[in-house]
C-alpha cells in the first residue's frame, strides 16, 4: 500500500525580496529619523509624487503605447477633487477623498481617452492637449472648484487616516511613501495579469493584438483610466503633502512635459525607471544650482539655472533616444550585471585557490 507524502512548499529569498526588504527598512526605519526637514519636504516628498505620476504615465505610454501630453491636467483634477470632496462631504475621511479623487481623475481620463479609439501616435498626443487646456481653463473660470476663491488657490486639508494626523515633514513623508508603495505594488500586480499582457500586445502591434483576440477598445480605455487614476492620486500628494497650497497655473503644460521627460530619461515600460527618472529630475536642479553657484557665483541666477536645466535635460533626452532608448534603467541594469559577473568570477577564483594544492608548500615539505 503506497503512502502519499505532501511536501511543504519551499520558500527561498531572492535578490528581489532582499531589495524590497532593504527598501522598506530604509523608507520607514532610517529616512524618517535621519533625514532633515529640508530633505523630507523639498526632495523626497516631491520625488514620491512625481514618481507616482510617472508610474501612471508609464502604464499608458510605456506599456500600452498610448501617447499623452495631458498628465498635468489629471494632477489638477485629483488635487481639486480631493479638496472639494473633503470640503463638501461631511465625515468623509481623507483617505476616502484621495481614492475618490483618483476615481474622478480616471473618469476625466476616460473622456479624453475616447479619441484613442480613432487616433494614434502624434495625432493622439495632440488631442490629449485638449485635456490640459480645458481643465486649466475650467479651474480658473469657475470659482466653485476653489470654494469661491477668485484666484483659484486652494489650501491643504489635514492628512488624517483612522484618527492619525500626518503633520510635519516626517508625517507628510510617511503618508506619501505609504500611498506610493501601495499604488506601485498594485500596478505591478496589474501588469503581471492578463490586462498587463493586453497592454503590451496593444503597444507592440495593434493589428496583431486584435487578431489574437485582445479587446482593443476596452484595453485602451482601461489604460487611460488607470493611468489617470494614478496621476490623480499623485496630484493629491503634490498639492497637499508637498506644496500644501496650489493654484491652477501650477498645473501647466511644463508639468506635463516634466512627467514625460521622467519616463523617457528613466526608461519606458519600467516601473523602476519611473522612480529613477523622478529622482534625476528632482535632484539634478539642486546639484546644478550648487555647482553653478560654486563656479560662476552670482552670475548663475535663477534664470540661468532654469535655462541651463532645460538645455541639459533636452540634450540628455536626445542622447538617450539615440544611444539608449531604454533610459537610465538600462545603464543601471548593465552596471549591476557587470558587478555580478565580477563577483562570480572572484568567487570562482577563490574556490579554485582553496581547492587546488599549494605546490610551493608541498615542495618545501618534501625538502
Amino acid at each position: 500500500m503506497s503512502t502519499l507524502t505532501v511536501s511543504a512548499p519551499s520558500y527561498r529569498l531572492t535578490p528581489a525580496h532582499l531589495g524590497i526588504a532593504s527598501l522598506l527598512i530604509a523608507a520607514y526605519g532610517i529616512v524618517p529619523f535621519a533625514g532633515t526637514d529640508y530633505l523630507l519636504d523639498a526632495v523626497l516628498t516631491p520625488f514620491l509624487a512625481l514618481a507616482l505620476a510617472a508610474v501612471g504615465l508609464n502604464l499608458l505610454t510605456g506599456y500600452a503605447g498610448q501617447v499623452s501630453l495631458g498628465s498635468s491636467a489629471f494632477l489638477a483634477v485629483g488635487a481639486y477633487a480631493a479638496y472639494n470632496l473633503n470640503l463638501r462631504v461631511p465625515g468623509l475621511p481623507f483617505l476616502g477623498s484621495l481614492v475618490l479623487a483618483g476615481g474622478v481623475a480616471a473618469g476625466v481620463g476616460l473622456v479624453f481617452g475616447l479619441p484613442s479609439l480613432r487616433l494614434r501616435g502624434f495625432y493622439l498626443a495632440v488631442s490629449t492637449l485638449a485635456a490640459q487646456f480645458f481643465v486649466q481653463w475650467a479651474l480658473t473660470k469657475f470659482s466653485w472648484f476653489s470654494n469661491n476663491n477668485p484666484s483659484g488657490v486652494i489650501d491643504a486639508p489635514a492628512l488624517s487616516v483612522a484618527g492619525v494626523t500626518f503633520s510635519g515633514a516626517v508625517g507628510r513623508y510617511v503618508f506619501s511613501v505609504t500611498i506610493v508603495l501601495v499604488a506601485t505594488a498594485l500596478t505591478v500586480r496589474l501588469l503581471t495579469s492578463q490586462s498587463g499582457r493586453n497592454f503590451i500586445a496593444l503597444r507592440d502591434h495593434e493589428t496583431a493584438a486584435k487578431v489574437i483576440g485582445v479587446p482593443l477598445l476596452r484595453t485602451k480605455l482601461l489604460a487611460f483610466g488607470l493611468s489617470s487614476f494614478l496621476i490623480g492620486i499623485a496630484g493629491v500628494l503634490w498639492a497637499f503633502a508637498y506644496l500644501r497650497t496650489v493654484e491652477p497655473d501650477g498645473f501647466n503644460l511644463d508639468r506635463s512635459f516634466q512627467i514625460l521627460f521622467i519616463i523617457i530619461i528613466g526608461g519606458l515600460a519600467s516601473i523602476r525607471g519611473a522612480f529613477l527618472g523622478a529622482a534625476f529630475i528632482v535632484v539634478f536642479p539642486l546639484l546644478l544650482s550648487r555647482v553653478g553657484a560654486a563656479l560662476f557665483g552670482s552670475v548663475f541666477d535663477s534664470g540661468v539655472l532654469e535655462m541651463s536645466q532645460r538645455i541639459v535635460i533636452g540634450g540628455l533626452i536626445i542622447a538617450f533616444l539615440i544611444a539608449e532608448p531604454r533610459g537610465l534603467i538600462a545603464l543601471v541594469d548593465r552596471f549591476t550585471a557587470r558587478l555580478l559577473r565580477l563577483a562570480r568570477r572572484g568567487d570562482r577564483t577563490w574556490l579554485q585557490t582553496q581547492s587546488s594544492p599549494d605546490v610551493t608548500s608541498n615542495q618545501k615539505e618534501l625538502r
